[in-house]
Order: structure tokens, then sequence, then C-alpha cells
């Protein structure tokens, strides 16, 4: 029953706590508010970025596709990787979009039945 009574250390404690957390927040807003006065200052209209004097750049939408990896010839040793430089890409002949099969969804657990 006397660990139950209400006790005035208790009461203390938690004001002390209440107290602690108060000087913690406060330290924060101070120790904030010197970083940001040290920062230089926001650019002025004049000092942003203007578009350029030909107008806005628009996205440009391109199928690309790899160059062939070479073939090995018949009897020959076959490639290592570091033999295989990073394979470059050229614009497509084709403008139709790759699209992927009927009923997939394209990826590993997407969700699709896949081909069937």
């Amino acid at each position: 029953m006397q660990l139950a009574a209400a006790s005035g250390l208790m009461s203390l404690g938690l004001f002390l706590v209440a107290l602690g957390l108060l000087v913690l927040l406060g330290g924060g807003y101070w120790l904030t508010s010197r970083v940001k006065y040290r920062e230089s200052p926001r650019p002025r209209p004049e000092e942003q970025p203007h578009l350029p004097p030909e107008g806005a750049v628009y996205e440009v939408r391109e199928n690309r596709e790899s160059a062939e990896v070479p073939k090995t010839p018949e009897g020959g040793r076959p490639l290592t990787p570091y033999e295989l430089t990073n394979m470059d890409t050229r614009p497509s002949e084709s403008k139709d979009r790759p699209r992927w099969s009927k009923g997939s969804s394209g990826s590993f657990g997407g969700g699709g039945l896949g081909a069937h």
C-alpha cells in the first residue's frame, strides 16, 4: 500500500523530466537559429535561373536499342566479362514502343499470369 501512495519524490521527478525536455527543446531552437544565421542569404530574383533564349526545353522520347554482343566463332573460346566493354546504345529505327506480352505485367512477381 505504501508503494501506491502518492509521494512528493515522484512529483519532483516528473517535474524535472518536463523541465529537462523544455531545456532540450529550447537548446535545439537556439542551435538551429545559430546555424541558419550563418547560412548564405537566399538568391535574389535577378539571380534565379532563367529560360534559355530559344525557349523551354522539352523532353525527347525515343526508343534505344543496344549494340549487338559479339558472336563467338565456331570452336573459339568464349569472351570473358572484361573483354565485353560497356555496350553502347543507339536510336532505334522503329518508332513503336516495346510492349510486354499480353497478360504479363512485365516484371517478376507483378501479379499477372505471365505468358502461358
